[in-house]
């Protein structure tokens, strides 16, 4: 077993890094937790015949890359609403759809990517990783390992079995593609430590107080909702907020949101009064800030995602209270 612990010892400190390669690839962290356990028990068990000829950092990658590529096979890709077509505009539409026909990204809490680099963090913003979802599984392999973790075109190509002159191919088609779908720079802000807590702030602030007048005042005029697994997505800031208003609003002291973090963005997890009289876990919101305000609001309608962000599925105090 001393073998088997020295693997435990030294494989620990990747364990964030590769969640958040996992989610890179897979849109999920559900599916990114599951396959770095995987990762884990396949080194664990294969630590004994590993000869150090890379490094060990390297071979793990390779076992992750390859459980994901596995994974990742006659899967459809994850998305958001918003490629499905067009947005509405009429916030009294019809919410009905065939929800379980689509494959909906998740969000990726910051408390499992402890990255500093900045390419990293940029990497695992919402809009970027739904962009690479697009990208076929290998070329998003090529892309995230050479662009992302840094690794030579030569390690690249011999953790896929292929060659340095076909990784280089699939980085250049794999590049030209992401930079036609995903935001530029210009298009996307992100706002520093004291910004963000005043954001998220005055955001909670108008939830919980029904402030449709405050709310107003931190959205762009082409700012984005989208609710997944709701297949249907919503534009512009008067039908965004005609619809909360009308339809997601709620009584003082019925709402409460506790700021966090996801995809190295300002997100909320929101709890809602049930049938109980007792706060529930209902959705994490995600927000993507522009240079006017704030450009999108994802709201993933999904409780189980509230253990991965390590809070609970009720909660019995008040905000202001704690």
């Amino acid at each position: 077993m001393p073998v088997q612990k020295d693997f435990i010892e030294q494989a620990a400190p990747f364990r964030a890094e590769l969640i958040a390669h996992c989610y890179r690839m897979l849109g999920s962290v559900h599916d990114a937790e599951d396959l770095v356990q995987e990762t884990y028990l396949r080194g664990w068990r294969g630590y004994a015949a590993f000869e150090e000829r890379a490094a060990l950092r390297t071979w793990l990658y390779r076992i992750a890359t390859t459980a994901c590529l596995r994974a990742l096979e006659n899967r459809a890709r994850r998305m958001l609403p918003n490629g499905l077509g067009a947005g509405s505009v009429d916030p009294d539409a019809s919410l009905e759809g065939d929800a379980g026909a689509y494959h909906w990204m998740e969000p990726l809490p910051d408390a499992l990517t402890p990255e500093t680099a900045l390419v990293a963090r940029e990497s695992v913003r919402l809009p970027v990783v739904t962009a690479m979802q697009e990208l076929p599984a290998r070329q998003r392999a090529v892309l995230i390992l050479r662009d992302v973790v840094q690794f030579s075109a030569a390690e690249v190509a011999e953790l896929l079995e292929t060659t340095p002159a076909a990784v280089n191919s699939a980085l250049q088609r794999a590049r030209a593609h992401l930079a036609e779908v995903a935001p530029t720079g210009e298009s996307v802000t992100e706002p520093d430590d004291a910004e963000r807590r005043d954001l998220l702030d005055r955001y909670c602030a108008a939830f919980e107080n029904a402030d449709l007048a405050a709310l107003i005042e931190l959205l762009a005029a082409d700012v984005r909702l989208e609710m997944p697994p709701v297949p249907l997505w919503f534009t512009g800031r008067d039908t965004v907020t005609g619809f909360l208003a009308k339809r997601a609003f709620a009584e003082p002291g019925d709402l409460v949101l506790l700021p966090t973090a996801a995809n190295g963005q300002p997100a909320v997890a929101e709890y809602r009064r049930g049938a109980g009289g007792v706060l529930e876990a209902h959705s994490i919101h995600v927000i993507t800030t522009g240079p006017n305000g704030v450009a999108a609001i994802t709201v993933f309608l999904e409780p189980t995602l509230f253990a991965a962000f390590g809070m609970p599925l009720t909660r019995s105090k008040e905000r202001s209270g704690e």
